[in-house]
């Protein structure tokens, strides 16, 4: 490469694979040149992902060129709609590969939505839930209509430094499902606070012993193939804003079909019914995924759904793959070497310190010289300063969130028993209740754009920090 770095070329020795996505590098300059332009440094792509130029244009000639009316008619601006969203539906069962006659995909607003779909619909009397510590919220969720129908909720703990899952312990909840009841086992595929990737083996592990498993995959398959021919969860949610920026307001839960046949939703709404009655005070939900999409779908957004996803296989998984993982290498590298001159180091991982069983978040928190944590907040204010867009809290996953923090059970009994907490807890007041420790970290995350500079950007802002 002409004109290379001293520091790109000790870059390029280490991840010689990066040669090899040379191609983001020219979609940058053609699809995403708005982020050069504002001199943006954007390392936040496990809250959102940035869209391409071409994805807009080709969605507003669509609307541009057309007429469509709501779905639920026969007319022809209704027809002209369903037939673009069957079309979305069909693409996203072909892009996650997933044999039609065996799954079904469902419109949600977000993965959340898709959660809550399952929460409030599967069957959980006598049974059981179990779940991992690194869960995102919408996850943990569940765990309420699980609580309220009398089923038994189990936490499976994780393990510093790396944040694993404790191995042994899921084996033996595994192999102890409800004999009296439907059980559900619930994991992300990838971390959305540590960026650990869980073993997709787990799913044939709970399916031997009868479990259905939902495995969130809304941080996985941004950068990650997931292949429903391959391997067989019960139920997927997924977030299209996460994968490719647009549109937002969509997402899907992809479920198989003897799987979905098990939920039963607690109302019904319009277009969720063949028929029903005020007078004879009876409803007969629609099969399929038509009983799980409330009212009218969003229609005009969800053919741009089928866009995104073609430039996601334009790119291809194996180059965006290795893009992240080579950058997230150096990133971590460089980060885990920093010192202040009394020897401290600079930051402290939360995960795994290679690239190696991740992804492209690398979540950590920045130290002194003098060993005390830098607020996570002052960290975002300063980044704010220099353009560079990462993400600070809990990222909405408190399970890792406390074991990375070293909060502990004690604490927060303490914490949620005391009587002015009983019906109301601000984030300050939980703050005081943990004594002082962090209630929160810093997410750097590579995506499927990110270039050499912006990591380097991160790198300099980081050597600033420096005493």
């Amino acid at each position: 490469m002409p004109n290379e770095s001293p520091e790109l070329k000790k870059f390029i020795g280490a991840y010689p694979a990066y040669l090899n996505t040379k191609s983001i590098d020219e979609l940058r300059v053609k699809e995403y040149s708005r982020l050069d332009r504002g001199e943006h440094i954007y390392l936040d792509y496990t809250g959102g992902g940035i869209y391409a130029e071409s994805q807009i244009k080709k969605h507003q000639q669509m609307l541009a060129e057309n007429v469509f009316g709501n779905p639920h008619s026969s007319n022809p601006t209704s027809l002209a709609a369903t037939k673009l969203v069957e079309g979305a539906r069909e693409y996203i069962l072909h892009f996650f590969n997933a044999d039609p006659n065996e799954y079904v995909a469902i419109f949600t607003a977000n993965a959340s939505g898709a959660l809550k779909l399952i929460g409030e619909s599967y069957p959980f009397s006598n049974g059981r839930y179990l779940l991992t510590f690194d869960n995102h919220n919408s996850v943990n969720g569940i765990r309420e209509f699980a609580h309220a129908r009398g089923a038994d909720v189990t936490y499976i703990p994780i393990s510093l430094p790396d944040m694993q899952v404790d191995a042994s312990q899921l084996e033996r909840e595994l192999a102890q499902p409800s004999k009296n009841g439907n059980n559900l086992f619930a994991y992300p595929a990838q971390s959305n606070f540590s960026s650990v990737k869980h073993p997709l083996e787990w799913i044939e592990k709970a399916h031997a012993h009868g479990w259905d498993v939902l495995l969130d995959a809304a941080a996985y398959v941004p950068t990650n193939k997931l292949d429903l021919s391959k391997i067989k969860p019960d139920f997927v949610p997924v977030s299209f804003y996460k994968m490719f920026g647009y549109p937002t307001g969509l997402g899907t839960l992809i479920a198989r079909k003897s799987a979905l046949a098990k939920l039963h939703r607690p109302w019904f709404a319009g277009g969720t019914i063949t028929v029903a009655s005020v007078q004879g005070d009876r409803h007969y939900l629609a099969e399929g995924a038509t009983a799980f999409e409330d009212g009218t779908l969003d229609y005009l957004n969800i053919p741009a759904i089928k866009i995104g996803l073609k430039h996601i296989e334009s790119i291809g998984y194996e180059v965006i793959n290795q893009r992240v993982y080579t950058l997230t290498g150096w990133l971590l590298d460089n980060l885990t070497q920093m010192k202040h001159s009394t020897g401290i180091p600079l930051v402290r991982v939360f995960g795994p310190t290679t690239a190696e069983g991740r992804g492209g978040a690398v979540t950590v928190n920045f130290y002194d010289k003098n060993d005390k944590a830098f607020d996570h907040r002052f960290i975002e204010a300063e980044a704010n300063k220099v353009n560079i867009s990462l993400r600070t809290g809990c990222f909405c996953n408190p399970g890792a969130g406390e074991i990375a923090l070293g909060i502990s059970r004690v604490e927060l009994d303490v914490c949620f028993t005391s009587p002015q907490h009983h019906d109301r807890m601000t984030i300050d007041d939980f703050r005081l209740c943990i004594d002082g420790k962090s209630s929160g970290a810093v997410r750097i995350s590579v995506g499927m754009v990110t270039n050499f500079n912006d990591v380097q950007a991160l790198l300099s802002f980081a050597r600033g920090l420096l005493s």
